[in-house]
């Protein structure tokens, strides 16, 4: 990744790298479970729905499970392809200025915290080279998913974080 156009002058990129496609793929499995099963009972209310048609002459009944029909693949099916179409636009950054995050399905859009405000972050490890890494500036939080050996990052992130403490620290005594 090329991240020339995002940085500011006199700026340099200390980390880089990118989510895991199969992690970033399927990070919200469980959503696309209860899909399933909406897709299911869905396609069923329709078949039914289908039969009633042809008994008592009255199109609704085939008409109204359509919505849910259409929730169900979205959640199911949806969701997975989308993220993994995103997943060819997401990749991270970290600078000796800003925690950078490139992201969008269509149009890659910029996400960015200054590291001066950095202050929390936690390590979700996934697998034992695989983890999410959340971090917090000030009021705003945001969580790096499926980072292959994010303990590389989190340690950068955690050295900026106890330099920003101690800044404070600095600041409150005089």
């Amino acid at each position: 990744m090329n991240w020339d156009i995002w940085l500011n002058e006199h700026e340099t990129v200390q980390w880089q790298g990118r989510p895991a496609p199969r992690c970033f793929t399927f990070r919200h499995w469980q959503k696309s479970l209860f899909g399933l099963v909406v897709l299911l009972v869905a396609l069923w209310w329709q078949w039914v729905g289908i039969g009633l048609m042809g008994e008592q002459q009255q199109w609704v009944w085939s008409v109204v499970p359509v919505p849910f029909v259409l929730i169900g693949l979205w959640l199911s099916v949806g969701r997975l392809v989308a993220a993994r179409r995103e997943w060819e636009q997401v990749f991270y950054a970290l600078t000796d200025q800003r925690l950078l995050v490139q992201c969008g399905l269509g149009r890659a859009r910029l996400i960015e915290l200054p590291c001066e405000q950095l202050s929390y972050a936690r390590l979700t490890l996934l697998g034992e080279q695989l983890g999410h890494l959340s971090v917090e500036a000030g009021a705003r939080r945001l969580t790096l998913s499926c980072l292959e050996h994010p303990d590389t990052l989190y340690r950068l992130v955690e050295a900026q974080i106890a330099a920003n403490q101690q800044a404070s620290e600095q600041t409150n005594a005089l």
